[in-house]
């Protein structure tokens, strides 16, 4: 963010919301006096989240994204202390050439460590390693009462619990400290295989979360038949060839989307067309290389501002998970649906979570299959759609990411996530967000109609 006066916004763009005030914090010891703001409190990042969740309409964003200082690193033992608005782009700036990576990533390098907590994050290696907060070991938290609370699995663990996954809503995070994983040099060695069904993916996903790391799909749902869909599958493992350290030259963005794409311009046919094309770059079966780890972590990362292509209506990014037990005939019954809507993507992703389990009270992952995909924002058709798709996932005994909703109802929210009233007695009496009014009192303002 940066400016007192910029109003924090989300990266799907949707809803747009009006701040009372935002706050900007630019050093850890001169954090405002948050008992004394006689309106709601959220920290706010880098808005990478995708809905309401980073969105306080009415109340008072405190700009986190100024604390960005490095305070310790080990780098004999890999853990590595800093402030909170640090991004994940930084921590990979300090320690890859110190020979250490993180534990766990998103699909974007561009979030903050206090925002990777709030959201508790996983990444394509969940069945090896869990969520992010699997690997932090302790932070500091600031309450409106003017406590300053450390908190990590022995000391303030209910807290603890409570801020991993908790949306920023148990208070603002100062700094935290965390666990980074050790890498002999930047490179991944890939296999990219091209799949053409969901039962072939189930057979690679089997075949590969033993022996790799990193595991994940893209897949297109638009083919239509009783294969469902056909993609690539990814899996990786760092590479193990210390001199190869020495050939890695970091790369800046290329890329960038410099204005809205008008409305039209993202259709059932231009989704068609772009996965027809990306599934056939790939024209072997089976490719295998190794590559930086920028561009099999973040693709997109590549593009900036990739977000506007969605145009000024925004998005919707929806992701789900769905237990393993009935998860095959579940994503069956939810990729017919979107196919039958004529809603697919062209950002698609489908992968198996572990059975590792998160610190975190409302984190989202689970043992199950999920798949995370964007729908253009085309008013009541898309909530619809969406709320249909929702009756699939329940019924299937499925959840919705809270990070990545922008719609989800009170009463889906409340069958998805039973302990929210345990973890509620956690949330700080001053704090709260357009997220949390819309999930636990169907308050949902500012929603525009398209036809």
């Amino acid at each position: 963010m940066g400016s007192a006066n910029k109003q924090p916004q989300s990266w799907g763009r949707y809803p747009l919301v009006k701040n009372n005030q935002v706050v900007p914090v630019y050093w850890r010891g001169e954090l405002p006096d948050l008992g004394s703001m006689d309106q709601s409190i959220l920290p706010y990042g880098y808005g990478r989240s995708y809905g309401d969740s980073c969105l306080n309409e009415n109340g008072i964003s405190i700009d986190t994204s100024h604390l960005k200082n490095f305070i310790s690193f080990d780098t004999e033992k890999g853990i590595i202390r800093c402030e909170a608005g640090v991004s994940l782009a930084d921590v990979l700036q300090v320690a890859v050439p110190r020979g250490w990576f993180l534990p766990v990533s998103p699909g974007t390098k561009f979030v903050s460590v206090g925002g990777a907590i709030a959201n508790d994050v996983h990444g394509k290696n969940h069945h090896a390693a869990g969520t992010f907060g699997c690997h932090v070991t302790k932070f500091e938290l600031v309450r409106s009462s003017g406590e300053h609370l450390i908190c990590s699995p022995e000391q303030n663990s209910e807290l603890f619990r409570a801020t991993i996954g908790g949306l920023g809503l148990t208070g603002v995070i100062l700094w935290a400290e965390f666990r980074l994983r050790k890498i002999m040099n930047p490179f991944i060695d890939m296999d990219s295989i091209r799949f053409e069904s969901l039962d072939e993916f189930f057979e690679l996903s089997a075949a590969s979360d033993k022996d790799y790391d990193y595991t994940v799909s893209w897949v297109d749902l638009l083919i239509g038949g009783d294969k469902l869909c056909r993609g690539k599958f990814s899996r990786g493992n760092h590479n193990q060839d210390p001199d190869l350290a020495k050939k890695y030259k970091p790369k800046k963005l290329p890329l960038a989307v410099p204005i809205d794409f008008p409305s039209f311009a993202l259709n059932t046919y231009t989704v068609k067309a772009f996965n027809e094309a990306y599934y056939h770059v790939q024209r072997e079966k089976y490719v295998s290389k190794t590559v930086p780890y920028d561009p099999f972590f973040y693709p997109l990362d590549a593009i900036h501002n990739w977000n506007r292509i969605y145009g000024k209506r925004g998005f919707f990014q929806y992701q789900f998970v769905v237990p393993f037990e009935n998860g095959r005939e579940a994503m069956r019954k939810c990729i017919h649906h979107i196919q039958q809507a004529g809603e697919g993507s062209f950002l698609t992703v489908l992968k198996q979570f572990g059975y590792i389990k998160s610190p975190g009270m409302l984190s989202f992952p689970r043992p199950g299959i999920t798949l995370a995909l964007d729908f253009s924002n085309h008013g009541e058709r898309t909530r619809t759609f969406m709320n249909e798709l929702d009756r699939i996932v329940e019924d299937n005994g499925g959840v919705l990411y809270p990070a990545k909703d922008a719609r989800m109802s009170p009463e889906s929210f409340k069958k998805y996530y039973p302990q929210w009233q345990e973890f509620e007695q956690y949330i700080d009496p001053k704090f709260s967000s357009s997220f949390w009014r819309r999930v636990t009192q169907g308050t949902d303002s500012n929603i525009p109609t398209y036809i």
